[in-house]
């Protein structure tokens, strides 16, 4: 077996995704390409590796077809060659999600990210096919594990099973179970990509490869400074803007953390975040005043770093 060459070291960013008030979309709120291009062309422009369109930070499963599709066509185009487009691809079934890799493969996306089967707690057996299936597309594929929401656990043991298949390169740990960076590496030869912001450190310093991330739509700059840092072994320099950091990173791992980092966005006022669709609402007062609070703790601390 033959692995693909997929090098996926720095700070991809799991992109928010702008949309504004239109009357005839759904829920009212029409995507806003403009706004994403924008946003996507700032998080090139501060250093990041590239950029995951329609993953659930991107409110995938609240759009349309035709908007899941353009999203990454606009990702591509805004990215032109500077970076990877690693476009979000999950499914119920393989079925559905080798037709979304096979629109980003002909829509110039560098790699996929695939969950397991979505609303399904598949059995491996069944989880081994779904990666199957989407490989036979050609692209790169970022297994993720995320557990929570979709009930089914990449354990490093399936890892190792699916890191069988040539296009799966990479897995993106969203577990929270920070031994598995080590004990993945010494089953498999697949890159470990930390997946949860508030594990970002400790990740790296286990020997991860790069950093998947939510919180870098509003900090890109400070996320990469953090990524590089750490790659070349300055632990102490990199710790100390982390440790500033991750109170503000930790709602990446909560429920509203679509809304949080979209308003983190906007309180930082580099891009856009704006409102969210459907099933996701608007930020209860308590919860905005905590991610205001948190985000502000941040704002202030690199404003001392000039």
């Amino acid at each position: 077996m033959t692995k693909q060459a997929f090098d996926l070291g720095g700070v991809i960013v799991a992109t928010t995704l702008a949309f504004k008030e239109d009357a005839s979309a759904p829920a009212g709120l029409a995507v806003d390409y403009d706004k994403f291009a924008a946003h996507c062309d700032w998080l090139i422009s501060n250093g990041c590796r590239g950029v995951g369109p329609n993953g659930s930070l991107g409110e995938y499963s609240s759009l349309t077809d035709e908007e899941r599709r353009k999203v990454v066509q606009v990702a591509v185009e805004a990215v032109d060659g500077r970076g990877l487009v690693v476009a979000g691809v999950h499914g119920v079934g393989w079925h559905q999600a080798k037709k979304w890799a096979e629109y980003a493969k002909e829509d110039g996306a560098d790699g996929v990210l695939l969950l397991p089967p979505t609303l399904y707690r598949a059995n491996e057996a069944e989880v081994i096919e779904h990666y199957t299936r989407v490989a036979e597309v050609g692209l790169p594929i970022m297994a993720y594990n995320n557990p929570y929401d979709t009930k089914v656990d990449l354990t490093p043991s399936l890892v190792a099973k699916l890191a069988q298949i040539p296009e799966v390169v990479a897995v993106k740990e969203f577990s929270a179970d920070i031994r598995r960076v080590l004990e993945i590496k010494e089953l498999c030869d697949i890159d470990v990509i930390a997946g949860a912001d508030d594990l970002l450190f400790e990740s790296l310093v286990a020997g991860a490869t790069g950093w998947f991330a939510g919180y870098p739509n509003a900090f890109p700059r400070e996320a990469v400074e953090i990524y590089n840092l750490v790659k070349d072994g300055r632990i102490n320099e990199a710790l100390e803007i982390y440790t500033q950091l991750v109170t503000v990173f930790r709602w990446d791992s909560k429920t509203e953390f679509v809304q949080a980092i979209k308003l983190s966005i906007d309180m930082a006022g580099g891009s856009y975040g704006g409102p969210t669709r459907p099933p996701r609402g608007p930020l209860s007062p308590a919860v905005e005043a905590q991610v205001r609070a948190d985000t502000t703790k941040a704002l202030d601390y690199l404003a001392t770093r000039g």
